[in-house]
């Protein structure tokens, strides 16, 4: 059915649309023309339809639970779209974006099954939003998750020219018996850390403070090892631990995992531990990654500051008893994984459970 409008006394110079209003309908159909292959490539056991329509739908019973519990989260990466718009490097962020979400459900022992995008900008450019959103269809298939939906928005009266915000949304499943974290701790539980790919998504807001301070070019080469451009180590993408986890998360003796987040290892690992017991971590037993000494050095921020602020070279954590530490290490190590003991499980004498961590002089030297 076509609409007709009758032109009354108005005249064509004072007829508005809502393209003029800066929403362009057209644009945003053309992106998701382009995303559907992108959205298709990532489609796993269970994912039914298209993207485009009114929702995603999803089929659990095709994933193969017997005795399912639904695991929902949402994210996004802060300001570390800032440094993206100002490097005009877009690439990556949607992996961040993805990670973020996936990284949260697989440490409750959940399988990533679908992921659903929110993209607002100032204006729709084609470009920027398939860049965008082919990191978001990359990260999906990391995690083995399918893009099922999503939402890109026009708001130039919101968002600054050349300005835009991400949000995403995830949803995975584990069955009831093997939810984490467990509930059997018991002191002398070894805790062994997984590597981080840099700083992940969490601490820009201090970390572009410190850019501004030092005048430092991001889109030149880095200032501690004269080699590498500064922007693709500041951007590098967010780590996604959905395999190696998954991998671990059946074997006997494992308690739980951390993402180590915003909050660092101090404030994480408390959140999966019971409160009659601490973390004691020893910050000799992992290679503390350049960049975080550069920001600890450049601008001045204190040990406390930066195990609060950042993940510092782990960026998540796994909790197991003694006899299981070595073949979780193992098998971690099978799925390309830097994973290393970091520290044990110890009793707390105050009833709160806190993280006590060894060697803090040379964190940062």
């Amino acid at each position: 059915m076509s609409i007709i409008s009758k032109q009354t006394q108005q005249s064509k110079s004072n007829i508005l649309t809502y393209k003029d209003s800066g929403v362009d309908i057209d644009a945003g159909n053309e992106v998701v023309e382009v995303i559907k292959p992108l959205a298709n490539a990532t489609r796993r056991p269970g994912a039914m339809d298209e993207i485009g329509g009114f929702g995603g739908l999803f089929d659990l019973k095709a994933s193969g639970y017997i005795d399912p519990i639904l695991v929902s989260c949402t994210d996004g990466v802060g300001t570390k779209l800032t440094l993206a718009v100002e490097a005009k490097y877009h690439d990556n962020i949607g992996i961040d974006l993805v990670a973020m979400c996936v990284n949260d459900l697989i440490v409750q022992g959940a399988e990533p099954l679908f992921f659903l995008d929110y993209l607002a900008m100032n204006k729709l450019d084609k470009l920027i939003a398939t860049s965008i959103i082919s990191g978001v269809a990359e990260g999906c298939k990391i995690a083995n998750c399918s893009l099922v939906g999503g939402e890109t928005a026009e708001m130039g009266s919101l968002y600054s020219t050349g300005e835009y915000d991400i949000a995403g949304f995830a949803v995975g499943a584990v069955e009831r018996d093997l939810l984490l974290p467990r509930d059997n701790f018991i002191p002398g539980d070894v805790i062994i850390g997984l590597s981080s790919s840099g700083i992940h998504s969490n601490g820009f807001s201090l970390v572009r403070r410190i850019i501004e301070r030092s005048q430092v070019d991001i889109n030149g080469v880095s200032p501690f090892d004269g080699q590498q451009i500064f922007r693709d180590i500041l951007l590098e993408p967010t780590r996604i631990y959905v395999a190696p986890c998954l991998a671990i998360s059946k074997i006997d003796g494992v308690r739980g995992l951390a993402h180590i987040t915003g909050g660092g290892l101090i404030e994480n690992i408390p959140r999966i531990l019971p409160n009659t017991m601490n973390a004691f971590i020893d910050s000799s037993s992992w290679e503390i990654p350049e960049i975080f000494t550069w920001i600890a050095r450049e601008g001045k921020v204190p040990t406390d500051e930066m195990l609060r602020t950042f993940n510092c070279g782990i960026g998540m954590v796994v909790v197991v008893s003694q006899d299981s530490a070595n073949i979780v290490v193992n098998e971690l190590s099978k799925h390309g994984q830097n994973a290393r003991i970091i520290g044990e499980v110890i009793p707390s004498t105050d009833e709160k459970s806190s993280v006590v961590i060894d060697n803090l002089m040379r964190l940062f030297e």
